[in-house]
């Protein structure tokens, strides 16, 4: 692999006034001006002129002025160009705009700069131009396509607030509740290994898979339960129950809309526990509301940072170890309220 020399154009004074002796050195010692200039990063006619200054005057002859093309001169894009591209990508998704992409990239800002100017730019120079504009590469958030804007500004502004308002009236707790599972064969860390060697790891059989449903509040507070099963309205009575037992002050409980929560069979059990818990629902499609999505994260991305289970024994014990030990860490708890998109229920 090439190693790639900075410009010599963005160079401080003093850098390249050590290049000009070490360039002209070079020709003393019988060195080309072309490997002299693929030597330094400099342009063949660069050496030849200092070497040219310097042979009719020597070094005070040499010039200390710039030179070549100032760094950001000729540049593609004019300002304004740039300033409307970075407005329609600020404000639209690639596919609002006709370009092949679930999101942006490199290739589909490529693309919309074909669309908008038909100008054909590498992929590498996009990338120059996005660091420029102040761009990164980000793992995207997910954002489920049908998502009704009105009703989560609504949850926003309106329902979110009256609800921790009643229950701060009230002296109840407000929990949010979800679902995920845990696979054997899972683990998300990236392994170091000799270049041009993959990083592997052994994993177990893929069908071993443990669930865990939980409920966290900003305050810290943390309960979960963990099933082998498929989720249905017994097993999320169970956990309500497990819920009940655990707490001692009314509950409002924030859920999505998965069947397992709204069907008559759950409505029936509430409608027996009115003064002890309530369910509250989230906007549909919106996953990013929940703050117990981030700890979803965290249990995946850590459970077996040790080692992979083989069994489902192992499996779960370790589920419930990572989870335990989230029981007496009431900060971390409510650290997964500081996303930006839970920010909204984070403890006041």
């Amino acid at each position: 692999m090439a190693i790639q020399l900075p410009d010599a154009r963005s160079l401080s004074d003093e850098v390249l006034a050590a290049l000009r002796v070490r360039a002209l050195r070079g020709c003393e010692m019988g060195l080309t001006e072309g490997d002299i200039a693929e030597l330094l990063g400099l342009s063949r006619e660069t050496v030849s002129r200092w070497w040219s200054a310097y042979a009719e005057g020597g070094l005070e002859a040499l010039p200390d002025e710039r030179t070549g093309r100032p760094p950001g001169s000729g540049r593609t894009l004019s300002d304004e160009q740039s300033e409307h591209l970075q407005s329609l990508i600020d404000a639209n998704s690639p596919e609002a705009l006709g370009i092949a992409a679930p999101l942006w990239s490199r290739r589909a800002v490529r693309d919309l700069l074909a669309q908008e100017y038909g100008i054909a730019m590498p992929v590498r120079t996009v990338g120059e131009y996005l660091k420029r504009w102040g761009y990164t590469a980000k793992r995207p958030t997910r954002h489920a396509k049908g998502q009704d804007a009105d009703e989560v500004r609504q949850w926003l502004e309106e329902d979110y607030p009256d609800l921790a308002k009643r229950a701060k009236e009230e002296e109840a707790e407000v929990y949010f509740a979800d679902e995920t599972g845990v696979a054997a064969d899972e683990h998300p860390r990236r392994g170091y290994a000799r270049e041009g060697q993959p990083a592997t790891i052994e994993v177990p059989d893929s069908h071993l898979r443990v669930n865990v449903i939980s409920a966290l509040s900003a305050t810290g507070e943390f309960h979960f339960m963990t099933y082998t099963t498929a989720l249905n309205a017994a097993v999320f009575i169970t956990f309500l129950e497990l819920l009940l037992r655990q707490t001692i002050k009314k509950v409002y409980l924030i859920v999505d809309r998965l069947s397992a929560h709204d069907c008559q069979q759950v409505e029936d059990w509430l409608a027996e526990h009115t003064n002890e818990i309530q369910l509250v629902f989230l906007p549909r499609r919106a996953p990013e509301l929940n703050p117990d999505e981030y700890l979803n994260n965290d249990l995946k991305g850590n459970v077996h940072d040790a080692r992979l289970p083989n069994t489902k024994e192992e499996l779960r014990d370790q589920i419930r170890d990572f989870l335990n030990k989230l029981c007496h860490l009431p900060e971390r708890i409510s650290s997964y309220f500081h996303h930006p998109a839970v920010q909204y229920a984070a403890a006041s």
